[in-house]
Order: C-alpha cells, then sequence, then structure tokens
C-alpha cells in the first residue's frame, strides 16, 4: 500500500472517530466519505439516502465484484484518553466501523490509483449494529449483477494482523424478542378477580432451557432473558400487564425458527390457560452469515502469496452481523484481522480500532481483487 495513502486513511479513521453516529442516523459521516473519495478518486458515487456506494469501471463484459464497509457508532461513552477521541457524548466507534470504513477507503485509493480487471463496487454501509443497514443494502446486489462479495471485521482475541476464516457459517442467525400478554387488574387482596401474566411468563423462563438444549439441536441455541416486567409498583394491585424480552440465537436459521415457534406456541397456550392476550414483535434481527467455500478458498489463497498468517477458525463466532443478508444472494465471505490476543474486545470501554490494520486488510482486498 502507498504510504501517502495509508497515511489519508489513518487521518480519515480519526475524523470518523471523532464524528461517531449511531444507527440511521449517520449523515454526517456518510457525506464525510463521500466527500473524501470525491476529493481524491475519479470513483463514480452512487448515493442512496442512509447509504451509498462508489465504483470503478474497468469495462462492459468485465466481472463485478464488491466489497463492504459499515460506518455506524454505539451508544457508549468515549472513556479512554486519545487524540482522536469522541466529541459526541455517549457516542463512539467502540466496534471499529470508523477502521472498516477508513480500510475500504484506502482500498479505493489504490484501485484508483492503479486500475484493476474487474469493476469494484464499495459499498458503505449504514445501521449494522441494528440490522436494519444490510436488509435495506441488499437489493443492491442484483441491480448490480454483483458476482462476489468481501469484507472483514476487526477482532480482538486473534494474533495481530492475522487473517482469520471459516467456511460455512461464520456468525449465528439472532433476533429480539418480546412477548407481551395482558389480562386483568383486581386487588392484591383478591388476586382471583384478576388475569394475572406473572405465571405464565414464570412458566415460558421455565422452559427456556429444554428448548435450547443440545440434546434438541444440531447446533448452538441460546435464548438470553433481556428484562422481565410485570405489573407496576402498587403493592394493592395484582399485576395484569408483562413483557418479557428475549434475544433468541442458534447457529442455524432453522433452529432459530424452531425455537421462536416453540415459545410463541408455549405462549399462546399459557395465554389461553391463564385467561391472557398475548402478543409477539420483533426487532434487531439478523440472519446467519454463511460464507461460501469458493470465497474462503480465496482468502486463504491471498494469505499464503503475501505471507499473511492466516488462522483456520474453529467455530463459528455467537455475535450476529446482518452482511448474512448479502451472503444469501450471491458467494462471498466474511473474514477476520486480529487486533492482538490479550488487545481489549470490541464493545468495551478500552477498545479502539488498530490503525495498523489497515494495511493489511487494503492488501488483502487488493489480492481478492487479481483472483
Amino acid at each position: 500500500m502507498e504510504k501517502k495513502n495509508l497515511e489519508l486513511a489513518i487521518q480519515l479513521r480519526h475524523e470518523l472517530h471523532q464524528h461517531p453516529e449511531l444507527s440511521n442516523h449517520e449523515a454526517w459521516t456518510k457525506q464525510h466519505l463521500i466527500n473524501f473519495l470525491k476529493t481524491y478518486t475519479k470513483l463514480e458515487i452512487v448515493d442512496n439516502g442512509k447509504w451509498f456506494y462508489a465504483v470503478y469501471r474497468a469495462g462492459e463484459g468485465k466481472k463485478n465484484i464488491a466489497y463492504r464497509a459499515d460506518f455506524d457508532a454505539l451508544p457508549m461513552p468515549e472513556v479512554i484518553d486519545i487524540p482522536h477521541a469522541s466529541q459526541f457524548p455517549g457516542v463512539s466507534h467502540k466496534c471499529g466501523h470508523d477502521g472498516h470504513s477508513a480500510s475500504l477507503a484506502g482500498f479505493a485509493l489504490e484501485i484508483d490509483q492503479k486500475g484493476a480487471d474487474k469493476n469494484i463496487f464499495f459499498l458503505y454501509q449504514h445501521a449494522e449494529e441494528t440490522g436494519d443497514g444490510a436488509a435495506e443494502c441488499v437489493a443492491f446486489i442484483k441491480e448490480n449483477n454483483i458476482e462476489e462479495i468481501f469484507a472483514y471485521h476487526n477482532m480482538s482475541g486473534m494474533p495481530f494482523k492475522s487473517v482469520n476464516v471459516i467456511d460455512g457459517t461464520t456468525q449465528c442467525a439472532s433476533k429480539g424478542m418480546t412477548i407481551h400478554m395482558e389480562g386483568a387488574p383486581a386487588h392484591a387482596s383478591q388476586p382471583e378477580d384478576g388475569a394475572n401474566p406473572s405465571f405464565a411468563i414464570a412458566k415460558v423462563i421455565d422452559a427456556i432451557p429444554d428448548f435450547i438444549s443440545p440434546e434438541n439441536n444440531e447446533g448452538i441455541v441460546l435464548c438470553t432473558v433481556i428484562q422481565v416486567d410485570i405489573g407496576e409498583k402498587a403493592f394493592g394491585l395484582s399485576a395484569s400487564k408483562g413483557d418479557l424480552l428475549l434475544t433468541i440465537r442458534a447457529l442455524y436459521e432453522a433452529e432459530l425458527d424452531k425455537l421462536q415457534k416453540n415459545l410463541e406456541d408455549l405462549a399462546l397456550d399459557l395465554a389461553e390457560k391463564y385467561d391472557l392476550k398475548v402478543s409477539f414483535s420483533y426487532n434487531d434481527t439478523f440472519p446467519e452469515t454463511v460464507n461460501h467455500k469458493e470465497s474462503s478458498d480465496k482468502v486463504r489463497k491471498v494469505c499464503q502469496e503475501k505471507g499473511f498468517q492466516l488462522i483456520e477458525m474453529k467455530e463459528a463466532f455467537r455475535a450476529s452481523e446482518d452482511y448474512g443478508h448479502y451472503l444469501k444472494q450471491t458467494k462471498g465471505v466474511m473474514c477476520y484481522i486480529g487486533n492482538g490476543e490479550n488487545y481489549p474486545h470490541v464493545h468495551t470501554y478500552e477498545y479502539d480500532f488498530q490503525d495498523e490494520i489497515i494495511e493489511t486488510a487494503v492488501e488483502l482486498f487488493k489480492g481478492l481483487a487479481t483472483l
């Protein structure tokens, strides 16, 4: 990677870090990235409101490949003392999406200056953290006949600058589930006159270990209780409303669907038994992210050619990634570049993206563009 391009990418990363924006509110971030590409490249820019992409055109009949970076931040305060600290209280880039976007920009500089024999699309996506972004951007794949898509995520707990990959599922599917139950209030001295959802909700919670048991599933299945909110602080009143908030997660999407159905069916049966109304709502929905072996093998080949440390992952990450939407539409891969085995993990206060891995990402992307 050209030294000047690396310097520009690092400077961009610091500017993005200073101006973090939450999912679906990344107006300054998106425009700053567009301005950077317009200033330093001749790439075509296609603005789609919350997100955009840039294009390097090699010509008609050439293969269309894409690279994706996310650019939203997290609702976390910046507590570490760094020169490029967040200027916005309560918001910071504690997942490294500033680094992902800066890496893609550095790659764009290299392609714009040195050319390529493929049409290359640089996709900048909003709202990864909430799962909204890729679902809104995924039409980009078919509209542009994208034949393959690549992305990386920085990851702690892995050797510094190592490239980590796995075939098949690399990140679990998940969603937030809310079970709302509503009965009728009564005086606390005569609870039988009302319909209290507490017992039904308790029975749902009690059933979770059986639903997620390894004996009943092929892959890992998790159901995490996030919140139980029943009634109100009024000791003379028997509760009449309750919400159970869960995060359901599975290695295989089919088993996530099975868990969801089991929870819904049980809640419906209990609602009938206890004379309650029940409803369900969902948010932060993420698909399973499934790497295509052909694309994973390309990552392996580039690492071998460039002398990068390649690590074969033994299992998928439990955490979810909306990038899976793209991999349902075309070939591709999500790989991971290590921050260091003892480096603070993403989504923690002590974390800051490692600028040094930008060059690793750019060189990896460049290698993939030649295969």
